[in-house]
């Protein structure tokens, strides 16, 4: 052992830094790797002697390389950054690797910068069968993933004093007008990283619009700083000087009684009403309500997630009629809440469901009610279609819940169909059609819903095989103003007859709607001509045989 007091107080550090690390680095004023040591060879596939001189930005993917600049400034401003992932161009094998990475730095270092470097993987907080999502331009999570991994970190007992923080930069896109690509993929690159740096982990950031951005960041983060340093990153990249201004409303959540699910869907409520609201209203309004906002969200989460696991909604029905005989073809299943201040209609409930993800949860409580309800009744004949939204088909889970209700249900195929609504939520249509055709091959059959006349839709029809596809009723108002609309309602109607695809016209509210789809070939309607729904099934019975006898 070293005699040497100094040396020996500097090896004594090296190693209580191995304890955490696998490699130390010390950068020069000029960022160049001064001292290597460590595990170098194993972990980056290069000596520690190979590394001293050159700049630690070389080992870095260039897409890491605004982060690394933000990190080391913060590390200068606050002394140290801690546990940021970061991705390294090479590790042993040749291919790039990531790596922890903390830092510290003082001002009576010279100032140097002291990195310790760590391989292995990094904890995912993300809720189980859910993936983390990056924006492709700032390298930012996008709204559902930022809500998880915020939920994550500020859930956790041992992070008192985190804080979440929104931004908002509504002049963003104006100025992303004024510069040309390569200058607007730089100032994005550069914002995300600013954001990230000051983030927890470095990596607690999103983004929730094209100019509004979140992160859950320490006590120590000066906001003032960070709005300014953003704004001057604008102005440097105007052409014309001005840059955007940059506001914030922070607010440090109180996470006692609050499940990490249950806060990331709460923030996900928040975020998306951020989203949505005006730029004038928006950043004095999270100011003076942020806080309550996000505990009402839970609150709401909360309760629906209740609602959900009592079963506590109605089944409504709406017959689908057959143009030709007048009878009923089936009946849409469609949700009533009770205690609804609007009459127990659904919408406000089901699009709070499909904001936090619930949806899928409330899909198989709807499947499930309706089973129940098909065991008392399907003697009498009835078929009985249940709506399933595009959020829920691509999730792996819901997938596996719904076929193990149905493997356990199998007498239920000639009586229970599906309606896939909410289709433009289905990012992946091939693995949408796979769930289809499972559907399908257990002998149940699929309508797609919300089929209109836009080019996606004949994408839809070319890639999922469905049994039926359900023609918006705004489509047909708008086809009925002319003849293009009704040449372009009777191709489809031709088209889908080669394809063996039933069409169901929807909103049909009068006896002129009804003609107008018949002229164009159309086999099945459904609107109030034939009654609003009702939880009561036998009246349509009625008014269909008062129908024929009349």
């Amino acid at each position: 052992m070293s005699t040497d007091p100094l040396r020996a107080e500097r090896d004594r550090f090296i190693a209580f830094a191995f304890c955490w690390a696998d490699i130390v680095l010390e950068l020069d004023a000029d960022r160049r790797i001064a001292y290597a040591g460590g595990v170098t060879e194993r972990v980056l596939g290069l000596g520690a002697k190979d590394l001293v001189g050159r700049p630690v930005a070389e080992l870095v993917a260039e897409k890491e390389h605004h982060l690394l600049d933000e990190l080391i400034k913060v590390a200068g401003r606050r002394g140290r950054i801690e546990n940021v992932a970061m991705r390294f161009l090479h590790g042993a094998d040749g291919h790039p690797v990531t790596l922890q990475l903390a830092g510290y730095s003082l001002p009576d270092l010279r100032r140097h910068y002291f990195l310790a470097l760590r391989s292995g993987r990094t904890p995912n907080p993300n809720r189980p069968g859910k993936d983390l999502n990056r924006e492709a331009g700032t390298g930012l999570y996008d709204g559902a993933s930022f809500s998880d991994m915020a939920a994550a970190k500020l859930s956790n007992p041992a992070n008192d004093g985190r804080r979440l923080t929104l931004v908002n930069m509504d002049a963003l896109t104006e100025l992303d007008q004024r510069l040309s690509p390569v200058e607007g993929a730089r100032l994005k690159q550069t914002i995300g990283a600013v954001l990230r740096a000051n983030s927890v982990d470095g990596d607690t950031a999103g983004q929730i619009t094209d100019t509004r951005f979140g992160l859950v960041h320490g006590d120590d983060v000066n906001l003032d700083r960070l709005q300014e340093t953003i704004a001057e990153y604008t102005r440097e990249a105007d052409p014309d000087g001005k840059g955007v201004d940059v506001e914030s409303s922070t607010v440090g959540v109180d996470t006692a009684n609050m499940s990490p699910e249950d806060l990331a869907n709460g923030l996900m409520v928040v975020m998306n009403r951020f989203r949505q609201s005006s730029s004038k209203f928006t950043m004095r309004s999270l100011s003076e309500n942020l806080g309550s906002m996000i505990k009402q969200a839970v609150d709401s989460v909360e309760g629906f997630k209740r609602i959900v696991e009592q079963a506590d909604f109605n089944i409504a029905f709406q017959p689908i009629i057959d143009v030709h005989t007048g009878h009923p073809h089936h009946y849409e299943a469609l949700a009533r809440f009770p205690n609804s201040p609007d009459q127990g209609a659904p919408f406000r409930y089901i699009t709070f469901a499909e904001e936090t993800g619930l949806i899928c949860d409330f899909d198989i409580a709807m499947a499930r009610k309706a089973i129940d309800w098909l065991r008392r009744y399907h003697a009498d004949g009835y078929r009985v279609a249940v709506n399933v939204s595009g959020y829920s088909v691509g999730v792996p889970s819901f997938v596996d819940a719904l076929h193990a209700l149905l493997n356990e249900n199998t007498w239920t195929r000639p009586f229970l169909m599906f309606e896939v609504t909410e289709s433009a939520r289905m990012d992946d249509l091939h693995s949408a059609n796979a769930f289809i055709r499972r559907l399908r091959s257990a002998g149940h059959e699929v309508c797609l819903d919300d089929f209109g006349a836009g080019a996606a839709n004949f994408q839809y029809l070319s890639t999922l095989e469905v049994d039926v596809v359900k023609l918006d009723g705004e489509a047909l108002r708008t086809a009925r103003k002319g003849a293009r609309g009704r040449a372009f309602v009777k191709a489809l109607s031709t088209l889908c007859g080669e394809l063996g695809v039933d069409i169901i016209a929807e909103m049909i509210d009068d006896q002129e709607g009804l003609n107008f789809i018949k002229s164009c070939g159309i086999d099945y309607a459904q609107g109030y001509f034939f009654g609003k729904p009702s939880m009561d099934i036998t009246v349509f019975e009625d008014r269909h045989r008062k129908r024929r006898s009349g």
